[in-house]
């Protein structure tokens, strides 16, 4: 039997029966509801806090138990077990790929990983002190100058040139942005290496002839652009969906995440809990933090997210990699006023309360930083982990005969049918 919601109109005395489906109903079905004449009703929702703007088979998450899997594949599980480009493969192509398939997958993205020339040439022209996230978007976007053939965007295997492209060369770009900053020569991809340590030898690598990371500091790496390869339709899937939903080409769409994840509030808040935790500065200062957070003069960061309302999972990953992490660098002092400060805040009833527990932020900057990374990085190591996950509902959005140009209705606040008035007379 069809499931429905009954609406009456007060207004009027009518009823309406809306169809419900996948537990929504469809906001084009209250237009129907209206009133002399008037438009129809429309629903109002800033953020899309109770909007689904799309169904997708990619990432499911439930907030309430903690749950975050990639294709129906639990995330503790690829974490622990599979490489990022084996995630990237299953988020892309909905199965994980067998040994054949994953060996193509990575010959073909090792092919992909040098930047044309003039790429280098465009970066050398930003300031020293530009910022690496501004640099990374604005090289994105720069690649549909160099790839005009993406935009042929109804061909299935013209799509996956492109995103096998995107994924190949954001490594690349991260690091030619990292080193630019540092005033250090571009260091080419050695293509012999993985995908992560290829990245890391491109960051790092000074005089030696080859450069081999640490396994531990790879693995923690790459545990980390799997935990934050795809996360359902947060801001910068939106971003990437909405400039897509015009037919431009990939890079032109990605470029529209890169800079959603550019804002503090989505992508730079590992950076504010790393300050948090610095202004703490020692363990013996919590007590007096976490009563200036109940007072409102102090803000806990790096606990509570949009969409988890128990342990973010990813935290929980992130944390014991960071052991493994420390146990190659020494341990950050911040470490301790972490620990601490999240045994106190999972004890206290008003956080608890609250369901502010650590999300995925509250770790991350300590490892980044302990990589060596500055602040400024961080959002560019986000933005290359979370790629596949971009591409992947990009492709799914091409796909869908549902999608339309995005074009969300507005509540008009301001005046009306004013008389213009000459400049003398004003």
């Amino acid at each position: 039997m069809t499931e429905t919601l009954t609406i009456r109109d007060n207004r009027t005395g009518r009823d309406y029966e809306i169809p419900i489906a996948d537990g929504t109903i469809r906001a084009a079905d209250l237009k129907q509801i209206t009133v002399d004449g008037e438009p129809g009703l429309a629903t109002y929702d800033p953020g899309f806090v109770n909007t689904a703007s799309c169904r997708s088979a990619i990432t499911y998450i439930d907030g309430d138990a903690g749950v975050l899997e990639y294709r129906g594949y639990p995330i503790e599980q690829l974490a622990e077990s599979s490489s990022f480009l084996e995630v990237s493969y299953l988020l892309l192509n909905g199965e994980l790929p067998t040994s054949d398939q994953l060996g193509q997958w990575t010959h073909d993205v090792t092919m992909h990983t040098f930047l044309h020339e003039n790429i280098k040439t465009f970066m050398e022209g930003f300031r020293y002190d530009a910022h690496p996230m501004g640099m990374t978007m604005a090289a994105v976007a720069a690649l549909s100058t160099f790839y005009p053939d993406a935009t042929d965007i109804r061909d299935p295997d013209n799509r996956k040139l492109q995103i096998t492209r995107l994924i190949a060369k954001m490594p690349t770009i991260g690091a030619y942005v990292f080193r630019h900053g540092q005033g250090k020569p571009y260091v080419y991809p050695d293509n012999e290496l993985s995908y992560v340590e290829r990245f890391l030898a491109m960051l790092f690598q000074m005089s030696e002839r080859k450069y081999n990371a640490d396994p531990r500091l790879s693995k923690a790496l790459e545990v980390l652009f799997i935990l934050h390869a795809d996360h359902e339709q947060n801001c910068s899937a939106n971003a990437v969906r909405s400039v897509g939903s015009s037919g431009v080409d990939p890079y032109s769409a990605v470029a529209a995440g890169v800079g959603a994840l550019y804002g503090p509030l989505h992508g730079g808040a590992n950076e504010a809990v790393l300050r948090m935790l610095r202004r703490i500065g020692d363990v013996s200062n919590i007590p007096d933090f976490i009563e200036g957070v109940k007072g409102g003069k102090e803000r806990l960061m790096g606990f509570g997210h949009r969409v988890y309302k128990n342990y973010d999972p990813r935290a929980k990953i992130i944390k014991k990699a960071a052991d493994d992490v420390f146990a190659v660098t020494g341990v950050n002092p911040l470490l301790k006023i972490a620990v601490e400060l999240e045994k106190i805040a999972l004890e206290d009833d008003y956080f608890v309360s609250r369901k502010l527990y650590p999300n995925v932020d509250f770790y991350s900057g300590l490892i980044y930083e302990a990589l060596e990374f500055p602040p400024e990085m961080f959002t560019v190591l986000f933005a290359i982990g979370r790629m596949p996950g971009w591409l992947a509902q990009w492709e799914e959005l091409v796909n869908d005969k549902e999608q339309k140009i995005a074009r969300p209705k507005q509540i008009y606040t301001g005046s009306r049918s004013r008389d213009f008035v000459p400049v003398a007379d004003r």
